[in-house]
């Protein structure tokens, strides 16, 4: 009876010292900047301008944390990460959140202990083949190459899709978008099969985009999200409510442009506690009261990120489709702020 107490509260101890050590937001906040792990460069996503100032869709994840966290939105030191490399570098510490197109999987969540914070865009795998192919289906591609990059969900469900129909494929292993650019565009592969939206921010970067054409079938769901350490839930909850701050503040109609306004006080309780009028949800995160505010304020809401970023009327030309807010009939539904 006494050994089993003994080892109780050992184990409790054991516990306490590790959610004690896994410390990532007192971290950040120390150190003064947030470590990202995006891409290593996909149009739209996450790639460094002209001036090697890192911008994109995934990018603005990252800088609305470090806005709510430290209060600046460049207050963030991006590291670029391959499908293999990734992981290791959350793992490690190298970085503090991974923020680029990843797939929340059961085995990424469980085996390899990582935490996905929810899911920013929600995306299927697709192909694109240039357009003198002649191909219409994916059906069609018995005993084409193609080009895929390793350590990812892509190559699995592409050996699953060309199973399930009984035709053949020959893979042409790439580490990073750009190599799979550069290999499909020099014929060293028939098909480039990754994420459509990866798909469509490569093909927009061609000389000729019309040369190429996205075939019909989406082959697989694809979530992708942020995600961070498991067993470090307080700086889960930071990059997770961020997240849905972001969506929230899309759907209850608080902009970049209004933001100023809105925090003077709303008819909307939502909004006042959403901007740190009301309540102290921010106190609870660990945060003063307008973490969300300046969460918002370093690239807009949800909607603003996306057009800016990868919606209809840039190079990208991606409609919202399953990404249009709940109240629109897409998936996109933040948990309430109360």
């Amino acid at each position: 009876m006494k050994k089993s107490v003994i080892f109780g509260a050992l184990t409790v101890a054991g516990l306490a010292a590790g959610a004690a050590a896994a410390g990532t937001l007192d971290d950040v906040k120390a150190r003064g900047t947030m470590n990202c792990g995006v891409t290593t460069g996909l149009a739209g996503f996450a790639a460094p301008d002209a001036n090697g100032v890192w911008e994109g869709f995934d990018v603005s994840v990252c800088r609305a944390v470090a806005a709510a966290v430290l209060g600046d939105a460049t207050a963030v030191e991006f590291v670029p990460t391959t499908g293999k490399t990734r992981f290791t570098a959350l793992a490690s510490g190298e970085i503090d959140m991974l923020a680029r197109n990843t797939t929340w999987t059961f085995s990424r969540d469980v085996d390899l202990k990582f935490t996905f914070v929810g899911v920013n865009y929600y995306d299927g795998q697709g192909f694109m083949v240039p357009s003198e192919l002649g191909v219409s289906s994916a059906k069609e591609l018995d005993g084409a190459t193609v080009c895929i990059q390793t350590g990812t969900t892509t190559e699995l469900n592409l050996a699953d899709f060309f199973r399930a129909n009984n035709i053949s494929y020959e893979p042409v292993p790439i580490e990073t978008n750009a190599e799979a650019q550069q290999q499909y565009l020099a014929g060293a592969c028939d098909v480039y099969t990754t994420d459509a939206s990866g798909l469509a921010a490569t093909r927009a970067t061609f000389e000729d985009p019309t040369a190429h054409v996205l075939l019909p079938e989406i082959i697989s769901k694809e979530p992708l999200g942020p995600l961070v350490r498991h067993g470090d839930n307080e700086w889960g909850d930071v990059v997770r409510w961020t997240l849905n701050a972001l969506i929230t503040a899309e759907e209850l109609g608080v902009t970049s442009a209004n933001l100023a306004e809105m925090s003077g006080g709303s008819a909307n309780p939502e909004i006042n506690r959403l901007l740190g009028t009301e309540g102290s949800l921010g106190e609870m995160l660990g945060l003063d009261a307008e973490w969300a505010k300046r969460a918002i304020a370093a690239g807009g809401n949800y909607g603003e990120v996306f057009e800016k970023n990868i919606g209809e009327n840039t190079p990208i030309a991606l409609s919202r489709g399953l990404n249009a807010q709940w109240t629109d009939g897409g998936l996109l539904y933040s948990p309430p702020f109360r």
